[in-house]
């Protein structure tokens, strides 16, 4: 099977191939986007829409990242445009009691991991989306940047100050490093 990573092409990859890749990341692709929706409902639909958009734009991909890190900046700028959209129509994804819907699924991980949840809700999602980006799934600045199509330096900053309000948020006597 063709992998993800720089020697892969896509002029390579094989119906079959593309489905297996596409299975493989499923999971790691809604667990990204639940994150930064946190909305469960939310986040399979635009798992789907993402998978679809690869599907249709497989021609595009060129290998010179991981196929994680193209679909994860598909998911992104889907997001993004789904935000935008909503704007426009002036519901901004805030109805009631979407934080306790999703606070089932984070109560198992204990209160430190629920209160973390709690402080990223309360971020703006231009905030949310990098410090998740870069410290729960590991991305250089660049590839995030790459994804939110940001300046790395631009990135740095977002988490950086995201850090600070997370720490300020739990009375960190830190929080002004």
């Amino acid at each position: 099977m063709v992998r993800s990573g720089k020697n892969s092409r896509a002029g390579r990859i094989k119906d079959a191939e593309l489905a297996n890749l596409l299975r493989e990341h499923y999971a790691f692709v809604f667990h990204y986007l639940l994150k930064i929706t946190m909305d469960r409902s939310i986040a399979e639909d635009m798992t789907q829409e993402t998978m679809i958009r690869a599907i249709e734009k497989i021609d595009r991909y060129d290998g010179s990242s991981k196929f994680s890190t193209w679909l994860i900046t598909i998911g992104t700028r889907l997001f993004l445009d789904v935000v935008r959209r909503r704007k426009r129509e002036t519901a901004i994804l805030k109805e009631e009691g979407r934080m306790s819907a999703f606070q089932w699924e984070t109560s198992s991980r204990g209160a430190e991991w629920t209160e973390l949840m709690a402080c990223l809700e309360k971020m703006g999602r231009e905030e949310r989306m990098p410090i998740v980006l870069k410290h729960y799934y590991g991305f250089t600045y660049e590839e995030i940047g790459e994804m939110m199509a940001l300046p790395a330096g631009t990135v740095k900053s977002r988490i950086h100050h995201s850090i600070r309000k997370i720490r300020e948020e739990w009375g960190d006597d830190d929080a002004t490093r």
